[in-house]
């Protein structure tokens, strides 16, 4: 059957490695990615369909899912990929942290803007995630924005501690309804996500680090897996995997009550004036 899959963070990386191996002849591609020319250099190589759209502006963010409803009436497999790591606090026009909006807020978002047509669909719904989740999360309910708090790995964990929250929730919340979530870990991959981080960071991902890192191919594997196999026969809806595994997660990451708390401030700040 012909399907209709949606990558973010298509230009570059894991998001364009995972297009590259799901462009399958009768399926619709549907790349949205920040950069205008990666981004339309990826989906022509590719015949796939695009769109632009920077996850540091909610107001594009519902643009683009008032598109997606308008030209896809069934989206089988959501790829939530878009993310990165900043270096300096700052925040969007939307008056949040910048790291919290473009890893969490944003996809959040999206997926919530077209859940009508991902539950008629019984669609497949990945969030990118990290382990950095265990490593680097000082997760705090009640400063989401890190306005008491900051600095660049703390907010990175958080916004993928938040990843998984909003994956066991959008399960808990639509999985019977035909929802089937998941988030993952690619892995320490060589990519330009941090391109906007600090030197040290950098430094971390550049061209000489690269040559010990995984590919993005490598990095994309989990998802292609899960986008491509089926769910609650391979893989168990609302859990988290690294190289095709359910892995472990930290503490808060298995936390109910907490999952709930995310989805209500997220819905609230992401909530149009």
């Amino acid at each position: 059957m012909k399907r209709t899959v949606v990558i973010t963070g298509a230009s570059d990386g894991i998001g364009a490695a995972a297009a590259r191996m799901l462009a399958y002849p009768g399926d619709t591609l549907v790349l949205v990615g920040r950069s205008p020319e990666k981004t339309r250099a990826v989906a022509e190589e590719l015949d796939a369909d695009y769109f632009l759209c920077d996850f540091s502006e909610l107001e594009q963010v519902r643009a683009l899912a008032a598109a997606l409803s308008q030209k896809y009436p069934r989206i089988d497999v959501l790829a939530n990929n878009a993310g990165g790591i900043m270096a300096d606090r700052e925040e969007t026009v939307d008056g949040h942290e910048k790291t919290f909006q473009v890893n969490h807020l944003a996809p959040f978002l999206l997926t919530t803007l077209l859940i009508d047509n991902l539950v008629a669909s019984r669609a497949t719904v990945i969030n990118t995630s990290s382990s950095a989740h265990k490593l680097m999360a000082k997760f705090d309910i009640d400063d989401l924005d890190a306005r008491k708090h900051y600095s660049p790995s703390t907010a990175y964990g958080n916004a993928k501690l938040a990843n998984i929250l909003f994956t066991k929730e959008l399960q808990r919340r639509y999985g019977d309804h035909g929802i089937n979530a998941a988030a993952f870990h690619p892995g320490v991959v060589g990519t330009n996500f941090a391109a906007e981080s600090t030197p040290l960071m950098k430094l971390g991902y550049g061209p000489i680090a690269k040559r010990l890192l995984l590919s993005p191919e490598q990095g994309a594997d989990t998802l292609l897996w899960l986008a491509t196999t089926v769910p609650g026969v391979v893989w168990t809806p609302g859990e988290y995997y690294a190289k095709r595994k359910i892995a472990k997660t930290s503490r808060q990451a298995q936390d109910p009550a907490l999952a709930v708390q995310l989805w209500e401030h997220s819905d609230a700040m992401v909530t149009a004036v």
